[in-house]
């Protein structure tokens, strides 16, 4: 349990609450979620173990497990990929949990329920246009998470992931049963089980697949790395699939949590990155007039919910980068974290200000929260999870893949499964990943 406690919470986080809710919006609703669901378990689910048995097989950090499967300059390149790719993604990631520390502040304050409508308009705008409030928040929320990492993963990560985890859990289904009880939430509910495949597109499928990939933290070295830190004995395929399992009901309870009350307050569902952080705030305000105090207390679980799911991906990020200079550098916990958090800080400040003084500055047309997101989602992560795939499939011999997803041939449910895991691993995945990175090249 401890170690799908820990998986759980890389996988879960600002994927689950943030970004699934707008992109079953954006994209259809039901239709969205049947192919979300057989992506994360026909490719994403695959690549998991594959990185599960890349980590513990070589009981090393992420990079140094890559190098040893890939002898000279391209393994060394390939797991630096692997180092970098969770620390770019923290930079920004952090932003986000800066915004919804502060929006956890306001909940606090009972801000939304003393506010009109009107008045909380503009109000998320307003807000990540500041010249330093985002950058405050920013720092504070990547200072927590290093705080954690340095007290180690069995007196750090575990011990937190151990309670906030099932916290999370709690805190989604009394949002998701407040949501249901709304006005007209019906339709939200509708919306969410009524698949409209019409509204289908290639643009569907691709968004399906990167938010599979995203949730799970895949193509990051948070798997490789938490795998190196387990014990032979574990099974490896019950810990991917009750990650995979959990990650899943976590977003299904986010999409009942947000869509009906969305719905209720007569929101567009497909509003976008901003649905939670932009127009959630109007709903509690709404529902003031007639429950103020059931309004304030579920804005509190809400954001506060919000907050405790990007600490936990954080923390993972931020792991990776730490067994690198622990393992390799021969760092102490404690200035490993604090470089990574000068380092990671740094580029996230100007993250965090691409919004306000720094709008006009542009890469490949996008502000540099965008650039920053659509490189680590659609280039490093990609990358990083084919890398995976192929190096599980094709490279490590066939009999050392057999005995760590087995345990050496004693759990033997998971040695009759194994051809098929395989299969997929070497053909279906592969593909997959390919066909992801074509169409959105197109």
């Amino acid at each position: 349990m401890a170690v799908i406690a820990a998986f759980a919470g890389s996988a879960i986080g600002l994927g689950n609450i943030w970004r699934f809710p707008y992109l079953v919006g954006e994209n259809g609703g039901a239709a969205f979620i049947l192919i979300y669901v057989v992506f994360t378990l026909v490719l994403s689910l695959p690549i998991f173990l594959a990185e599960s048995a890349i980590g513990r097989g070589s009981q090393v950090n992420c990079r140094a497990a890559v190098s040893f499967l890939v002898p000279g300059r391209a393994g060394r390149w390939f797991g630096f990929l692997m180092v970098l790719t969770p620390l770019w993604l923290l930079s920004y990631y952090s932003v986000v949990g800066g915004w919804s520390m502060d929006y956890l502040i306001r909940a606090l304050s009972l801000e939304f329920i003393h506010s009109t409508p009107d008045q909380l308009a503009g109000n998320f705008e307003r807000f990540i246009s500041h010249p330093w409030m985002p950058m405050l928040f920013h720092l504070s929320f990547l200072g927590m998470a290093a705080a954690v990492v340095a007290f180690g993963v069995k007196s750090g990560i575990e011990k937190f992931c151990k309670w906030s985890i099932p916290t999370l859990f709690v805190l989604i289904v009394l949002i998701a049963v407040y949501s249901l009880t709304l006005p007209g939430a019906n339709r939200g509910v509708e919306y969410l089980m009524k698949p409209d495949f019409s509204k289908v597109t290639a643009h569907t499928f691709i968004d399906a697949l990167g938010q599979s990939f995203f949730s799970l933290s895949l193509g990051t070295g948070i798997i490789i790395t938490y795998s190196s830190y387990i014990k032979k004995g574990e099974n490896l395929m019950v810990a991917g699939v009750g990650t995979a399992v959990s990650d899943l009901t976590f977003a299904l309870l986010a999409g009942f949590a947000i869509i009906p009350a969305v719905f209720s307050a007569g929101i567009e569902p497909g509003a976008g990155p901003t649905l939670i952080f932009d127009t959630l705030p109007f709903i509690f305000s709404n529902l003031a007039q007639q429950m103020p105090f059931l309004s304030a207390v579920v804005a509190i679980l809400f954001f506060a919910a919000i907050f405790i799911a990007a600490l936990t991906s954080a923390i993972s990020l931020l792991e990776v980068g730490v067994a690198y200079l622990t393992e390799e550098k021969e760092m102490s916990r404690g200035r490993a974290c604090a470089l990574l958090f000068v380092l990671c800080g740094a580029f996230g400040t100007l993250c965090s200000l691409s919004f306000g003084p720094l709008s006009r500055v542009r890469l490949l047309g996008l502000n540099l929260f965008d650039f920053a997101d659509s490189a680590a989602s659609n280039v490093f992560m990609v990358l990083g999870s084919l890398i995976s795939v192929i190096l599980a499939g094709w490279v490590m011999p066939r009999s050392e893949l057999f005995r760590e997803l087995t345990n050496g041939g004693t759990l033997r449910a998971n040695a009759r499964l194994f051809p098929a895991a395989r299969f997929l691993l070497q053909y279906v995945t592969p593909i997959g990943i390919l066909t992801l990175i074509l169409s959105s090249m197109l």
